[in-house]
């Protein structure tokens, strides 16, 4: 079990225990600290409390996090499109549509079930639901992952991207018109406190974001750009282009409802790079745009 001890400072004064926890750290959700609190499993001054106790200025929190239910992911026999394999690492293109890794609830059809029947050697530092995930792109993006094979590589291939250093280029379908040819967003990515489920440009609680970007394409009402990440945080290039006022088109979180006829946001993480964790060679792969993709920038190209 993990113990986490947290100070309250005089921003946080009066608010309830349950949103500051989720507001200072933004993977555990309001629900979640709510089940905990219930459990027994915070206390503030050594003190049991209730999910409405109001924090004040330099209380003792301590969060007692329980050890994550060990599930049983099962291996699905599946069509993987293997851009590079070797005895440490894989690199796949992940279609449009298909979850990385499977989550209480949606244990079925994801990239993990089939990398798991594809291969038996994945490190386990992820535990038992992410087996050799690295990192993760969102489900209706589609494009290029690593996955590590052993924890040695596990552990390099983490490095690397806390060093910045992992090349990570996506196509992007942008609403609106840009009119510098090259771009830099740096702006810190947090929980949004209304909509636990997304993300947003904000100081409270939140991690260093910045994405680089060049525009490829320009038409009337759309522009098409290249986005290079620096950080990788959860839907980054999508909050950020909206942040700008260029959201993605098709995006149903962050982007305007009347789109072009696209099923989800129009983003694909077509070129990735990185330090081979055993030879040390750099290695970069390429993914072409989606079908999908294609035919609405062709849509579009056509109506120019």
């Amino acid at each position: 079990m993990n113990i986490v001890e947290i100070q309250v400072s005089e921003e946080y004064k009066n608010e309830r225990i349950d949103k500051f926890l989720s507001t200072v750290n933004n993977e555990w959700s309001r629900t979640q600290v709510q089940l905990w609190i219930k459990d027994g499993l915070v206390k503030v001054n050594d003190r049991l409390i209730k999910t409405n106790y109001k924090c004040q200025v330099d209380d003792n929190i301590v969060v007692e996090i329980p050890e994550p239910e060990a599930l049983d992911v099962v291996a699905e026999e599946m069509d993987l499109d293997i851009y590079y394999e070797d005895q440490d690492v894989l690199v796949v293109n992940k279609p449009k549509g298909m979850v990385v890794h499977p989550a209480p609830g949606h244990m079925s059809g994801t990239l993990v079930n089939g990398l798991m029947a594809h291969c038996k050697d994945l490190s386990g530092i992820n535990g038992v639901l992410r087996p050799g995930i690295v990192h993760r792109i969102d489900k209706d993006t589609s494009g290029l992952l690593m996955v590590a094979k052993n924890d040695m590589a596990h552990e390099s291939l983490v490095q690397q991207l806390v060093d910045k250093t992992v090349t990570r280029r996506y196509k992007a379908l942008v609403h609106g018109n840009i009119q510098h040819d090259h771009g830099t967003i740096n702006a810190p990515i947090g929980r949004d406190k209304v909509d636990r489920q997304s993300m947003t440009v904000t100081n409270v609680s939140s991690r260093e974001a910045v994405t680089h970007f060049h525009v490829i394409d320009r038409f009337e009402q759309y522009t098409f750009v290249e986005c290079q990440l620096e950080t990788g945080r959860t839907h980054q290039i999508r909050v950020h282009m909206k942040y700008i006022g260029y959201p993605l088109v098709g995006d149903p979180k962050y982007g305007p409802k009347k789109t072009l006829p696209i099923d989800g946001q129009a983003l694909h993480a077509g070129i990735l790079g990185f330090e081979h964790p055993r030879t040390k060679e750099y290695l970069e792969f390429e993914a072409p745009l989606p079908a999908e993709f294609l035919n609405v920038l062709e849509q579009i190209k056509n109506n120019r």
